[in-house]
C-alpha cells in the first residue's frame, strides 16, 4: 500500500471519511473533549524506538502523537493525540484546531479537516471526539512544555502491523482491552482505539466501530 504523503493519499482519505457515518455518544453527565488525528510527513521525525526511520521514510504520510507531561493531573505520561476540553459556543472542529495550535504549536484552518471518527466514552467520564486533519509536509511541530513532553511522528505503515491490534480480557468487562503495537511499545485506548478505527476506515476500507473496546487499568482514572 502506497501511503506516500501526496495528492493520492489525500484523496483516498478525504473519500473514504467522507462516506463514513461516524457515531456520536450520549454526552449527557460527561466532559466533552475532541481531538485532532493529523496527517504530517517523517521528514523531522522523532525516532521512536523499535521504528525503522530512513531515507525513504521522510516521503511517508505520519500522525502526530505527544507523550503528555509528567506534571499534569490527570493522565501524566501517557500517549496521546492532542487535544482537550470543547470550550463553550466551540465546534468540535474548532476545538480540535485550537488544541492542536496550544499543544504542538500547528496553526491550521478549517480547510485541513477532512472528516470524523466514532466518538469514544472514556472510563474516566469523558467523551472524545476524534477529527482528522491533513497538515501536509515542511511543518514545524514545537511542544507546549506544560501539556506535552515529547511530540512523536509514526509512519502510518505502523498501523498496518500484523500484530495490530493487541486484544486482552480483564474479568471486569465483556470487552477486550485494546492496545496498539508502537515501535518496541504499545499504547492503548482511547488513542489505540481511534487509531485502530482510522486504519480500518481509510487505509482498509472497512466501517469497523471501536467505542466497545476497553482501555486498561491505568486509564480508568
Amino acid at each position: 500500500m502506497d501511503l506516500t504523503l501526496n495528492s493520492g493519499l489525500y484523496e483516498r482519505l478525504a473519500s473514504t471519511l467522507g462516506d463514513f457515518n461516524s457515531i456520536a455518544q450520549n454526552r449527557e453527565g460527561s466532559k466533552h473533549a475532541a481531538v485532532a488525528f493529523t496527517l504530517v510527513d517523517c521528514a523531522q521525525a522523532d525516532d521512536f524506538a523499535g521504528i525503522e526511520y530512513d531515507s525513504t521514510t521522510a516521503e511517508q504520510a505520519a500522525f502526530i502523537l505527544t507523550t503528555r507531561a509528567a506534571k499534569l493531573s490527570t493522565h501524566a505520561g501517557q500517549r496521546a493525540f492532542p487535544g482537550g476540553r470543547i470550550d463553550p459556543g466551540e465546534s468540535i472542529e474548532q476545538a480540535a484546531l485550537r488544541e492542536l495550535e496550544e499543544e504542538v504549536g500547528l496553526r491550521l484552518d478549517s480547510n485541513s479537516i477532512l472528516g470524523r471518527l466514532d466518538d469514544y466514552a472514556t472510563r474516566s467520564g469523558f467523551v472524545i471526539s476524534p477529527v482528522v486533519v491533513w497538515a501536509g509536509r515542511d511543518v514545524t511541530l514545537t511542544p507546549n512544555a506544560d501539556e506535552v513532553e515529547r511530540i512523536h511522528r509514526i509512519p502510518l505503515r505502523e498501523l498496518l502491523r500484523e500484530d495490530a491490534p493487541i486484544l486482552e480480557s480483564i474479568p471486569e468487562s465483556e470487552h477486550p482491552v485494546l492496545k496498539m503495537p508502537l515501535g518496541n511499545e504499545w499504547f492503548a485506548a482511547p488513542t489505540a482505539a481511534i487509531a485502530y478505527q482510522f486504519r480500518e476506515v481509510t487505509l482498509l476500507g472497512k466501517a469497523t466501530r471501536v467505542a466497545h473496546y476497553e482501555q486498561p487499568y491505568f486509564a480508568w482514572k
